[in-house]
């Protein structure tokens, strides 16, 4: 009676074991039926037409403050960045009109945050007497391309600020608020102004940025940047173009070389690529028109093709930030793994960040 009481607890518990085991030791690449036969920090996803099947592809980004330190400037990390991060598929109408526009993401921002994107590319219009995150043509945001107030979006990176105290978020605004202070209220009301970073910090001539343990120490752990110039003084909001140099996306209408193999140019707005006055070098990989069905072939040899090819275009530094759609859609690593390899070049000159060893400094173990 006694051995067979304590066998079963034993053999339910190795049982259990055996299945942690299991869930512990599966490998970007196997094949999977569900999100359970995969491990942490993967999903379950069928990469048509590259593989045949579903596999365990990534789902989550390394995190270089945990895994080596956050003693460096904060333009000394890279930053997965998601295109249009505001443009979710499912996201119900607030207007009460369907929408007809493009999606470009298919998690919420705050599933983006908690995945490890740590920058986010807004739109942001005057609309309905509120600031609106918006797809637009012109300018003008419409009931039909109108996503959600703006306000909701940054409450979301509110909340996510404040459970994360040694997390810095930045955000990229493409601007199209004309109200006076429309931004600045909205940013208010979100409770979002209270780990602002201000432009008085933020270097010029392309001196190294702040330290991101001395940002996280103030919290001051928000990072803001504007498409409109004026913004800077008017309402202490960064003019991008000021800090930051960034790369054409992808215009199938003209051609312009943003996705295109040993292509690439700065965008209009931006000083050329190798102008080291700015110490900010943002890269962008995605097309004109978001399509999910090629993201994923976008996301595999392809993107750390662009990664250095851009290094050498902006005077062989590494992005700091690296812009795609569909984030998570991959056949292997996607562009967790090209954030790593960012990381790892930009930390201690390794090709994976992982490879990155502390000690009396940052160095390769490789």
């Amino acid at each position: 009676m006694g051995r067979a009481f304590t066998a079963a607890p034993l053999l339910l518990l190795l049982g259990l074991l055996a299945l942690g085991l299991g869930a512990a030791t599966a490998n970007v690449g196997d094949s999977c039926s569900t999100g359970a036969d995969c491990g942490a920090g993967q999903w379950c996803f069928d990469c048509e037409p590259k593989l045949s099947g579903s596999h365990c592809v990534r789902s989550a980004a390394t995190n270089p403050f945990q895994l080596i330190n956050n003693s460096l400037p904060f333009n000394k990390y890279a930053y997965l960045t998601t295109h249009n991060s505001y443009a979710i598929v499912g996201e119900p109408s607030h207007t009460g009109i369907p929408r007809i526009t493009f999606d470009n993401q298919e998690d919420t921002v705050t599933d983006q945050l908690n995945n490890g994107v740590r920058a986010l590319m807004l739109d942001t219009y005057d609309f309905k007497g509120d600031v609106w995150l918006c797809h637009s043509n012109g300018g003008t945001c419409n009931d039909f391309t109108a996503f959600e107030p703006a306000l909701d979006t940054f409450q979301e990176i509110e909340a996510f600020l404040s459970a994360n105290p040694s997390e810095i978020v930045t955000i990229i605004l493409e601007d199209y608020v004309h109200a006076p202070n429309g931004l600045t209220n909205v940013f208010n009301a979100s409770g979002l102004l209270k780990y602002w970073f201000p432009v008085s910090k933020m270097p010029q001539n392309g001196q190294d940025w702040p330290l991101v343990s001395d940002m996280v120490a103030s919290n001051q752990r928000l990072v803001v940047f504007t498409s409109i110039s004026s913004k800077q003084s008017s309402e202490g909001i960064a003019y991008q173009w000021n800090f930051m140099v960034e790369n054409n996306f992808h215009l199938i209408s003209d051609g312009d070389d943003g996705m295109d193999a040993g292509k690439c140019s700065n965008r209009a707005e931006s000083a050329p690529l190798n102008d080291k006055t700015k110490s900010l070098v943002l890269m962008n990989y995605f097309p004109s028109v978001p399509v999910k069905f090629t993201a994923c072939l976008q996301h595999s040899q392809s993107l750390v093709d662009m990664v250095n090819t851009c290094y050498g275009a902006a005077g062989n530094r590494w992005a700091n930030f690296i812009a795609v759609d569909y984030y998570k859609r991959s056949d292997g690593g996607g562009a967790f793994q090209a954030t790593d390899l960012l990381n790892g070049e930009l930390l201690c000159g390794c090709q994976d960040v992982r490879a990155c060893l502390q000690g009396s400094g940052v160095v390769c173990s490789a």
